[in-house]
């Protein structure tokens, strides 16, 4: 179609082919396929915490069809059958690959992860927790909304595979001295224990008695911050 020309109202060839060939369809459906792999792999990349509260599977098929779906509603050289291809071949992938999830554990870990244990009795798994996309910043916000004021209270919390948090409480006669997690009480930790009482490990919250006895590095972390404890 020469570019100058006007374009012409329910022009079907424009609307559907354009000038691309029939064949041309086999092509987009195998670019759909492509492009569905190369999101899946990086939103597996990316982390849990960009996909919280959808599967990757779920992402992966709102920003796919979201994408297909929007450029023929205003771009003219956009044929609709094009789009076309593209939902139904990212419908079939989605189909295939969450199947695939359900029914075998293997691609389902492969591709979604599995839960990890982030805090056990009240202390911070720090090897378990280096290894997921999550700051301390955003543990602690989550723990907040769970009504924590600091880490004694906690008996386990779990990232799960969508990014959420999950919170297990001690029973409050079991309540532990612990980390206080608001922020202001995290501003200024020390770094060298001078008055007797006990103090947590800002890294991973292990709580020590300082007495006479200097303290000097954690001995679960080896961090050498430290503020006070609370219960």
């Amino acid at each position: 179609m020469n570019k100058e020309e006007p374009i012409q109202p329910f022009d079907w060839q424009r609307m559907f082919l354009h000038d691309f060939p029939v064949g041309y369809l086999g092509e987009v459906a195998l670019r759909t396929v492509v492009m569905f792999l190369i999101l899946l792999l990086a939103l597996k990349v990316s982390g849990k915490r960009e996909v919280k509260q959808l599967s990757v599977f779920e992402l992966v098929l709102v920003i796919g069809l979201g994408s297909a779906a929007g450029d023929p509603m205003f771009y003219d050289d956009v044929p609709l059958l094009t789009a076309v291809v593209v939902f139904v071949v990212m419908m079939t992938c989605y189909k295939i690959f969450t199947r695939l999830s359900d029914k075998n554990k293997t691609v389902r870990e492969a591709l979604e992860g599995q839960p990890v244990y982030v805090i056990q009795n009240g202390c911070i798994l720090v090897q378990n927790f280096n290894d997921e996309d999550l700051g301390l910043d955003e543990l602690f916000a989550e723990l907040r909304l769970a009504g924590i004021k600091q880490l004694g209270q906690v008996e386990t919390a779990i990232l799960e595979r969508n990014g959420e948090v999950s919170v297990f409480q001690f029973e409050p006669d079991q309540v532990r001295i612990g980390l206080p997690i608001f922020p202001h009480k995290l501003k200024n930790p020390i770094e060298n224990l001078s008055e007797a009482g006990h103090y947590a490990c800002c890294k991973c919250g292990q709580v020590v008695e300082y007495g006479q006895q200097p303290v000097e590095t954690c001995q679960r972390c080896d961090h050498h911050e430290w503020v006070r404890a609370e219960k």
